[in-house]
């Protein structure tokens, strides 16, 4: 991983720091496959391209996304939902890279969730300004498998609330490489992210990856 003249130095993955109980955030431990990562996220989204949904209420999403895996999550005025199929070209989504999988598979571990096989990989590019509003992760078949987050690009800030949205959330800056994941008693706590600060990272520009890993059936 090269650094720029203004980047902060990731630290390297020592333990899960404990967020609330059943969420954790793994500092810098996706740094040691980043590279590998964004090959992967390029690859997809030249096939998948990113693009900004619309919601149900008519809002265009500031966030652009893609998604890998045998199921995409999508939304349009008719509703959320996930689908086998990408609706701008009607194929299957690309599918999910093994690098993909075995991260996720090993975080979830760490946070103390064995066994993690996701089906579905969220891909979503923020630029300065982009914000991900307060929200449950509830479209998903089963809610026993939990939700894994990798931030790769400028840093972010991650808001991570209670089960109820009036509950005032934490703030957490999420670096490149660090991963989050969520599931047991705080699988539906709500979450987001604040508007992405102006930045240059060496490898992504003035841009954050996020790769979201869900058991969507």
């Amino acid at each position: 991983m090269t650094l720029g003249l203004f980047d902060e130095a990731p630290a390297p993955y020592t333990a899960p720091e404990v967020i609330a109980p059943g969420a954790a955030l793994l500092r810098g431990f996706a740094l040691e496959m980043d590279e590998v990562l964004l090959q992967a996220v390029e690859a997809v989204t030249a096939a998948a391209p990113l693009r900004h949904l619309v919601t149900p209420g008519g809002y265009t999403m500031s966030v652009a996304m893609s998604n890998c895996g045998a199921l995409g999550w999508v939304s349009d005025r008719s509703g959320y939902r996930y689908d086998a199929r990408d609706p701008l070209s009607g194929k299957p989504w690309p599918p999910m890279p093994a690098g993909f999988a075995q991260l996720a598979l090993r975080a979830a571990a760490q946070a103390g969730f064995e066994n993690f096989r996701p089906d579905a990989c969220l891909i979503n590019r923020y630029e300065p300004r982009a914000r991900l509003s307060l929200h449950q992760d509830k479209d998903e078949g089963s809610m026993d498998a939990p939700i894994v987050s990798v931030s790769l690009g400028l840093p972010a800030v991650f808001l991570f609330g209670g089960l109820s949205r009036s509950d005032r959330p934490a703030r957490y800056r999420l670096q490149h490489g660090d991963v989050a994941v969520w599931g047991g008693p705080s699988r539906l706590a709500y979450h987001g992210v604040a508007p992405l600060a102006r930045g240059e990272h060496a490898r992504l520009g003035a841009q954050r990856i996020n790769l979201t890993f869900r058991c969507a059936r």
